[in-house]
């Protein structure tokens, strides 16, 4: 669909089925443009005779019946929405209908029949942002907030939405705007060599610019581990109860559990919500040196989910582990141990297997170590606080969070043009040449909220959308 195109003719008006397809027991159709209401009250028969396109009031539900030539389709809820005060701020009505997939498609088809068009993916939302109701940013988070599993990502969507984040790069761009008109004005009087933007104010506004980029850009890593689910892989030797925790941390038998050694040959994933995070838990194969391909494959990827991981659950048998092979487990993952970007905790498990504390107990101290039996169920609560804890100790102070790759790499774009804004002034380069790069990263920020935009970059966004939103 090109987007511009098809809007360009505004005057349509539009409907979809704004709740799931299949039968339930209510279902939501909506209509938004010119004609929303005269085609409405064509087939709705209110309760109160007296209620007209001239005094139904915005924001105010109807009881009535739809009409089907002079047979009633069903029973329904109208409610009208005025504009501008409406989501697209076109006038819009939505009619609530008892769930049958027949009523649905009878509806709908009516409504066809009348003149109205069936809508493409996210038109109701693109018109909200062309009709000035929203930004893109805001737009792309009612995506994210429709796609959002858990608390923090809701969180941080319903955050976007209301413009937190717009408002951000709202400020930061009329800063910017500030100078650069000022810049321009220099430009125009070139020849009466004047200097009419402060070049202490301008390098301080450089530094403050780049300090407010980086912070949005680093909130990336954590914003879209959020969004996606947080990656914990479960490594380990074979048989020491990989496939068992995953599945008392699931709660369910997920993962198939056997004591013959090398059983799992492929990562198993499925997640969980812990206190409002989401958890993306990857079951590996066992880490061992085997002669069956198929097996030394699934080691080949545990190893690829390792680096993928965010957190990684080493899990070891109490009554086999000993000081030497905990050293071989340092020697081998020294590296995730000490990236700052991945936590590395030990679980030491099947203690329900033991009459009394092991002697190298104090060794095994060292690393972070959390004691379970995965077979009971013991301190599973307790593992699972310590994955909270984990995500909380990263979380980024302040509210915005950046979730959304575009707005990373916008963000990315913007920080390396005002990076050679600022190398252009150590270098006494000529100021238009500055400017240009200070246009460019006026650019890069317009693009997120939509300020600019192009044909491609709408149809991306809003093509990912359902059907009547």
């Amino acid at each position: 669909m090109n987007y511009l195109q098809s809007n360009a003719n505004t005057n349509d008006t539009i409907c979809a089925l704004a709740t799931p397809a299949g039968s339930g027991a209510i279902a939501l159709v909506r209509m938004s443009g010119k004609q929303s209401l005269e085609v409405a009250m064509q087939l709705f028969q209110p309760a109160s005779n007296q209620l007209t396109t001239e005094t139904i009031k915005s924001h105010q539900q109807y009881f009535g019946k739809i009409m089907d030539g002079d047979k009633t389709l069903d029973e329904v809820l109208l409610t009208y929405f005025k504009a501008p005060h409406s989501y697209t701020g076109e006038d819009s009505v939505e009619i609530s209908c008892h769930g049958s997939e027949y009523i649905q498609r009878r509806l709908i088809e009516i409504l066809l029949a009348k003149g109205i068009r069936f809508a493409e993916a996210g038109e109701f939302t693109m018109r909200a942002f062309l009709n000035g109701k929203i930004d893109l940013s805001q737009a792309e988070a009612v995506a994210d907030l429709i796609a959002s599993e858990s608390k923090t990502a809701h969180s941080m969507a319903m955050n976007q939405m209301r413009g937190g984040f717009s408002e951000k790069i709202s400020e930061l761009r009329t800063q910017l705007l500030n100078f650069v008109s000022l810049i321009e004005l220099e430009l125009d009087f070139s020849e009466e060599d004047v200097e009419f933007a402060n070049r202490e104010e301008l390098n301080q506004l450089i530094i403050d610019l780049k300090k407010e980029l980086a912070e949005l850009i680093a909130s990336f890593q954590f914003g879209n581990v959020i969004k996606q689910g947080i990656p914990v892989a479960i490594i380990g030797k074979p048989n020491v109860g990989k496939s068992t925790l995953l599945n008392a941390l699931l709660n369910e038998e997920k993962a198939i559990v056997s004591d013959i050694p090398g059983t799992t040959r492929d990562s198993i994933e499925d997640t969980i919500v812990i206190e409002g995070y989401r958890f993306r838990f990857i079951d590996t194969a066992g880490l061992r040196h085997s002669e069956d391909t198929i097996e030394n494959m699934g080691i080949e990827r545990t190893y690829e989910k390792i680096e993928q991981a965010s957190i990684i659950l080493y899990i070891c048998d109490m009554g086999t582990a000993d000081p030497e092979s905990l050293e071989d487990v340092l020697k081998e993952f020294r590296n995730y141990i000490q990236d700052k970007d991945k936590h590395f905790i030990l679980v030491a498990n099947k203690i329900d297997l033991l009459a009394e504390a092991p002697a190298h107990l104090q060794e095994i101290l060292e690393l972070e170590t959390i004691f379970v039996s995965a077979k009971r169920k013991e301190n599973i609560h307790l593992l699972a606080e310590t994955l909270v804890s984990k995500v909380k100790e990263k979380s980024i102070s302040g509210n915005i969070i950046i979730s959304n790759s575009r707005h990373y790499e916008a963000l990315q774009n913007a920080l390396d043009s005002i990076q050679l804004v600022e190398q252009g002034f150590k270098n006494n380069l000529p100021t238009d040449l500055i400017a240009i790069d200070l246009h460019q990263a006026l650019h890069h920020l317009g693009t997120i909220t939509g300020e600019v935009t192009t044909d491609e970059i709408l149809g991306n966004i809003f093509g990912k959308f359902c059907i009547g939103k």
